[in-house]
């Protein structure tokens, strides 16, 4: 039972989208019943005349709303799949900036994480350089004159969002109870996923691992990721090695560099792919405020609050896909999708590999200029909607973030071959983990299943020959509970007899590549 103040903050939300003409957009007034058009109507008596679209609208509203809602607002960017190209391009110009709080609440908030020690800790402090929904950054020294990164987070935000997310998950429990047709975007889920997401980000020692986590990951001849401080990191103070770099943001300090702005493209790009598909692991906000050209030729990351995390599974799907429309072999693209389990059964390969080729040839034959990755993924979902698939939450901050490199990296480079740099990268994962080395990990693996379930297959047998021993004295009875347990455990049964011979076929197979070799 929703509180009257998760209520009363749901109305207000609810009356500043109405305000900014966000909520039942005029654009889209045809296309509704008549009772939900007069409910517009009604909501939009009084509105701040506008001329801009609805994306800029609801970005507008958003911003007004604070924190939380700025952050649905970049998450609901990410989903082209489901929202108008207009909506996504309006939401993508959303700014994440706040006034900034004082300097005597940024140095309280170094004395309650650090205590009397913050002074000897942090021999200076500047002002904020930067002041976004969550936290704000401060360049401070210590006390041999090192200059530092400090992120602190907002006095009392964690209370705010709190507050916040109960009155989305308000809203999404009512749009799913009376608007049938938004179960498919599951809102629920939506707000559950952004819930965590800000949890996370309230923790900044969480951030301070995926820094170091990244740090070790990435190829560090062309990337550089600061160093973490950890005698300086608290639960609200994360604290790190300042670059000396060019925002990727300030187009005119650039453009007086003498940097290689192409060669920083291909390192973008080609970093974000190596890290997602052979780490699983990526860097999830890569705008342009987050990106520094170094003097040295490198490209510097900060603000590692988002962190995108992706299975084995999902790479060979991201893989694979890509792979095949490189290739253009689409029937390989739809039967990925098949094996993967995104597309129902009840559908057609060949009708989705043919809906495919209508995504992907329009593409070839042109400049690596006039190729948009973004394009193809955003007409990619629309086949995928009409076949009935949801797409799954992991690869959705991939997909926003694949934009996102590609939107920078145009910027540095109009003529940025994105296709050309992906693929090396993904041939190179296919040839590693689906070729004869990829195989005899997969055989290692299996070998270590099947090892794992040998010691227990003699007490097995020997429970077996009690139960059948028990059977031939007393007779066989059974009831509905019992024929479920015999069920599950012949379903249990067969996987590992299954798994054995899978693990034995590719012990095979492996034993024949090595001898081969």
């Amino acid at each position: 039972m929703a509180s009257v103040g998760t209520l009363l903050r749901l109305m207000r939300a609810g009356f500043v989208l109405a305000r900014h003409d966000a909520i039942l957009p005029r654009e889209y007034q045809e296309k509704l019943p008549f009772l939900v058009r007069l409910f517009g109507h009604i909501a939009r008596l009084g509105v701040l005349p506008s001329s801009d679209g609805p994306g800029v609208r609801l970005a507008r509203a958003l911003e007004q709303l604070g924190p939380s809602y700025v952050k649905l607002g970049q998450f609901l960017a990410t989903r082209g799949d489901i929202l108008s190209k207009e909506v996504v391009d309006g939401l993508a110009a959303l700014k994440d900036q706040m006034p900034p709080f004082s300097m005597s609440a940024a140095k309280a908030a170094l004395y309650d994480a650090f205590g009397e020690e913050a002074d000897t800790l942090f021999a200076s402090l500047e002002p904020p350089l930067s002041a976004a929904s969550i936290a704000q950054v401060h360049r401070a020294t210590d006390a041999s004159g090192k200059a530092l990164a400090v992120k602190i987070l907002r006095p009392g935000i964690e209370a705010r969002i709190k507050k916040d997310i109960a009155a989305m998950a308000l809203g999404a429990r009512l749009a799913e109870r009376f608007f049938t047709r938004s179960k498919r975007l599951e809102p629920v889920k939506f707000v559950e996923t952004l819930a965590r997401s800000l949890t996370l980000e309230l923790d900044l020692r969480l951030e301070a691992a995926a820094a170091s986590e990244l740090g070790e990951l990435v190829d560090a001849k062309d990337i550089l990721v600061p160093e973490v401080d950890w005698s300086r990191t608290s639960l609200r103070v994360f604290t790190m090695s300042w670059l000396d770099g060019i925002a990727l943001s300030d187009k005119t300090a650039l453009a007086k560099s003498d940097i290689d702005k192409a060669a920083l493209a291909r390192i973008l790009t080609a970093g974000f792919l190596k890290s997602a598909l052979d780490e699983g692991v990526f860097h999830a906000d890569m705008h342009e405020g987050n990106l520094f050209a170094m003097p040295d030729g490198r490209l510097g990351l900060v603000d590692f609050g988002i962190v995108g995390r992706i299975g084995p599974a999902e790479r060979r799907y991201l893989a694979e896909i890509l792979y095949g429309f490189l290739r253009r072999d689409y029937r390989r693209v739809a039967e990925v999708h098949f094996e993967a389990g995104y597309v129902p059964d009840a559908y057609s390969v060949d009708d989705f590999a043919q809906a495919l080729r209508a995504v992907g040839e329009p593409i070839f034959g042109k400049t690596a200029s006039d190729v948009s990755m973004s394009r193809l993924l955003l007409q990619l979902f629309d086949v995928t909607a009409q076949f009935d698939m949801h797409l799954r939450p992991e690869l959705v901050l991939l997909q926003k973030t694949m934009v996102q490199v590609e939107g920078v990296a145009r910027g540095l480079d109009p003529n940025h071959d994105l296709w050309g740099v992906a693929n090396p990268v993904v041939e190179n994962w296919i040839r590693r983990e689906l070729g004869p080395q990829g195989l005899m990990n997969q055989a290692v693996d299996a070998l270590y299943d099947l090892h794992r379930v040998l010691p227990k297959l003699p007490a097995l047998a020997q429970d077996m020959a009690a139960i059948a021993a028990r059977i031939n004295e007393n007779g066989l009875t059974l009831d509905t509970g019992s024929i479920e347990k015999l069920a599950t455990a012949r379903a249990h049964k067969t996987r590992w007899a299954r798994r054995a011979l899978y693990a034995l076929a590719l012990a095979a197979l492996a034993m024949a590549v090595k001898l081969w070799i």
